[in-house]
């Protein structure tokens, strides 16, 4: 990552956050001035988790004679028809696409035209527009949703490097989640992901997170931050997998044993359970503060165990998080289980 990327990406963190200058230039009033809709703040953002539900905001401060407010997600990165989400005339609302099964207006009193999205799931987050359109006059605040969560890195059992990007989007499918946006990665490394591995992004890009750099990962004189390949091609190159999930309906916990691979299975079976997924154990961790010093199989063939509170017995490393046995051999080598239920 160049300085101009870093400064860009800090910036967008962190925007809001602050007052702003007194000495700032400040745009003519006249020109940002709603005249139908209050402007939220600049630094609101709605924060959920997955399962949960969230309202976005917009509240009308004039209410013209025949209008309509429309709902959109805002997805630059996919081109094509515009991601309507919800349509009302003030008396009755229609839905619309994948977010509109989902969706409702609050109304919680005759200026309400606040959005509510019922059963979050991870691709709920981004930027959605609330329009409000009164015959050739149109004006529209944004609203950001953030989906409160973790990521995690993934490569699959044939080793580093192996995927494409299609076989890491369901890679990430897989294993309870979906391949992380660069704003994702970005925070996940600023609150301590430090990975030496390239992975897919979301948007094609391939990129990895170094918070110590060092000579194996890149070299020590560059600084620390988000370090990418660029867009790639995403038919032809391989890399391992970014991949982002979210707070799970169900519970991860360990059975105690010396298990096969098969019998690792059986064990969760037995309990009502099956094997969790790498990102089950990941949300458990991050959720619950799950702390677990036991190598346990998981549903990809992966032993791993969550350490929250690290500790010298427990692998030595200084840092929380999912540590990794690989992928050993399912049938020689004992393990306890990981299952969720």
């Amino acid at each position: 990552m160049n300085l101009a990327e870093f400064l860009l990406l800090s910036a967008s963190c962190y925007i809001g956050s602050s007052a702003p200058h007194p000495h700032a230039p400040q745009m003519p009033a006249e020109q940002n001035k709603l005249k139908y809709l209050f402007e939220p703040p600049v630094y609101a953002e709605v924060i959920g988790r997955r399962g949960e539900n969230v309202t976005l905001p917009c509240i009308l401060q004039a209410k013209p004679a025949h209008y309509k407010v429309k709902w959109t997600k805002l997805e630059p990165e996919r081109p094509g028809p515009e991601n309507i989400v919800l349509i009302s005339d003030g008396r009755a609302f229609k839905r619309y696409g994948r977010l509109g099964p989902r969706a409702s207006l609050r109304q919680a009193h005759a200026m309400d035209a606040s959005l509510r999205l019922h059963r979050l799931q991870l691709g709920d987050g981004g930027t959605y527009r609330c329009e409000l359109i009164n015959g050739i006059e149109d004006e529209s605040v944004a609203i950001a949703l953030r989906i409160e969560g973790v990521v995690f890195p993934y490569q699959g059992k044939n080793g580093h490097y192996q995927l494409t990007f299609q076989e890491a989007q369901e890679a990430c499918d897989e294993q309870d989640g979906m391949l992380a946006t660069l704003k994702q990665l970005y925070r996940a490394w600023s609150e301590g992901l430090d990975w030496c591995n390239a992975g897919w992004l979301s948007d094609g890009t391939v990129r990895y997170p170094i918070l110590n750099p060092r000579a194996e990962c890149g070299g020590e004189l560059l600084p620390p931050g988000i370090r990418s390949y660029g867009p790639k091609n995403k038919d032809r190159d391989r890399f391992d997998a970014f991949c982002f999930t979210s707070a799970a309906s169900g519970s991860v916990f360990y059975v105690a044993g010396l298990f096969s691979y098969g019998q690792a299975a059986q064990a969760c079976d037995g309990k009502g359970a099956e094997l969790a997924l790498v990102g089950q154990l990941y949300s458990s961790w991050r959720f619950h503060v799950y702390d677990r010093c036991d190598g346990g199989w998981l549903r990809d063939g992966s032993v791993r165990y969550p350490i929250s509170t690290p500790r010298r017995r427990c692998g030595g490393m200084p840092e929380p998080g999912v540590r990794s046995f690989g992928f050993p051999d399912k049938t020689q080598r004992l393990y306890g289980a990981y299952c969720y239920r």
